[in-house]
C-alpha cells in the first residue's frame, strides 16, 4: 500500500468482499427461531433485506394471541431502502479495488461501520416497538409482561424460548467488515511506527469480534423458587432444593422443579434435536448452587417428597449425601443409572 496504493492483494480481497456484498441482497440477513412445547420442530421468522420469510403467517396467528401487531413486509420501511443501501457498498467496494485508493478503503470502512451500528439500533428499536405495543384487549394479557425478542442470544417469552442470531447474509456482512478492518490496519501499520504490535491487534480484532457475537451465555442461570416454572410440567418452581437444568451451546436454558421433570423432558420428543447441551442440578445443600449433573451424586428416598415426587435429589459431594442420608434414608445412584429408561 506504497504511495497512498492499495496492494494487489488488498484491490483483490476488496474486489471479492464486493460480490459477496451484492449477494447478501439475495440472502436471509437474520432469523429469530421460536420453540415450544407444541411446536417441537421449532418456528423461524427470517429477514432478508427487502422482505420477511420463514413460519410469518404462523407467527403472526400466535402473535394476535398475546396482542402483537402482525409482521408485514409492507410496514417497514427500511425494506424498500436496504437493498439500495447494501448495493451502494458493493459498489463503493468494486470502485476501491479498481482505483486501488487507500482514502477510498478507509473511508468505506467507516461508513459500513456507522451504518452496522444504525442498522442494530433500528433492530433493537423495531424489537422493542412490536414486544411493548401490545392490544390490550388480546385474549392472553399478563399484566407487565412484554414480549421483546433479544437482539442476539436466547430469551425466554412465556412458554416460548427465542433465539435470535445473524443467517447466512448476516455473517458474510460481518465477514466483509472484518476484512475491511484488516485491510485498514494493515495500512495503518504501513504508515505507522507501531509496527507489529498494530500487526497483532489487526490478526486479533476479527476473532475476537467474530466470537464476542457468536458466543452465548452457557453458564446456568440460578432458579428462583416462585418466580421460574418447570418446562416440563409448566409449574411454579415451589421448592429449588430439587431444581435442575438445562443448558444448550447456545445459551438457551430449561428450568425444571423435580428430577422427574428434567429426565422426562430429556427423553420427550421435544428435545430430541438438541445435540449438545449440559445438565446441571441444585445442590440440596449448602447455598444451593447448580452443579455439573454428571459430577454429582444422587439420593433417592420416598421420604424427601420433591414437588413431583421424583424424591431424588443431588450433592456435590459424597459426604454430604452420608450426612442427609440418616434423616432420609434412601438409594444412592449415579447420572447413568439416573437417565437410564
Amino acid at each position: 500500500m506504497e504511495n497512498n496504493k492499495l496492494a494487489g492483494y488488498a484491490r483483490l480481497i476488496t474486489g471479492f468482499s464486493s460480490v459477496a456484498l451484492f449477494a447478501v441482497i439475495f440472502l436471509p440477513i437474520w432469523r429469530i427461531e421460536l420453540s415450544a412445547p407444541q411446536y417441537p420442530e421449532g418456528l423461524v421468522l427470517r429477514i432478508f433485506s427487502n422482505k420477511l420469510g420463514g413460519n410469518v403467517d404462523i407467527i403472526n396467528g400466535l402473535n394476535h394471541y398475546i396482542g402483537m401487531k402482525s409482521l408485514h413486509t409492507a410496514d417497514f420501511i427500511e425494506f424498500t431502502i436496504l437493498p439500495y443501501i447494501i448495493g451502494v457498498f458493493s459498489l463503493a467496494l468494486l470502485l476501491t479495488a479498481i482505483l486501488g485508493k487507500r482514502w477510498i478503503l478507509y473511508l468505506v470502512f467507516v461508513l459500513f461501520v456507522c451504518f452496522g451500528i444504525v442498522a442494530m439500533i433500528d433492530f433493537w428499536r423495531w424489537d422493542y416497538n412490536y414486544g411493548h405495543q401490545l392490544n390490550p384487549d388480546a385474549a392472553i394479557v399478563v399484566p407487565g409482561m412484554a414480549y421483546q425478542p433479544p437482539l442476539i442470544g436466547y430469551k425466554q417469552l412465556l412458554n416460548f424460548g427465542a433465539y435470535s442470531i445473524p443467517d447466512i447474509g448476516g455473517w458474510m456482512f460481518i465477514g466483509v467488515g472484518m476484512v475491511l478492518l484488516v485491510l485498514v490496519v494493515l495500512g495503518w501499520k504501513r504508515q505507522s511506527k507501531l509496527g507489529q504490535r498494530i500487526i497483532s491487534v489487526s490478526h486479533a480484532l476479527p476473532v475476537l469480534a467474530i466470537l464476542s457475537l457468536t458466543s452465548c451465555n452457557t453458564a446456568p442461570e440460578r432458579i428462583v423458587a416462585g418466580k421460574d416454572h418447570c418446562d416440563f410440567c409448566k409449574m411454579p418452581v415451589s421448592d429449588n432444593r430439587f431444581g435442575a437444568e438445562i443448558v444448550t451451546s447456545k445459551g438457551k436454558a430449561y428450568k425444571f422443579d423435580d428430577a422427574h421433570c428434567i429426565i422426562s423432558f430429556i427423553h420427550s420428543t421435544a428435545f430430541k434435536g438438541e445435540k449438545e447441551y449440559v445438565v446441571y442440578f441444585v445442590d440440596f445443600t449448602g447455598s444451593h448452587s447448580l452443579i455439573p449433573a454428571a459430577t454429582a451424586f444422587y439420593l433417592k428416598s420416598e421420604t424427601l417428597r420433591s414437588p413431583m415426587n421424583g424424591n431424588i435429589a443431588a450433592f456435590s459431594n459424597r459426604d454430604s449425601l452420608q450426612f442427609v442420608m440418616k434423616e432420609y434414608p434412601g438409594t444412592t445412584l449415579s447420572w447413568p443409572q439416573l437417565t437410564t429408561p
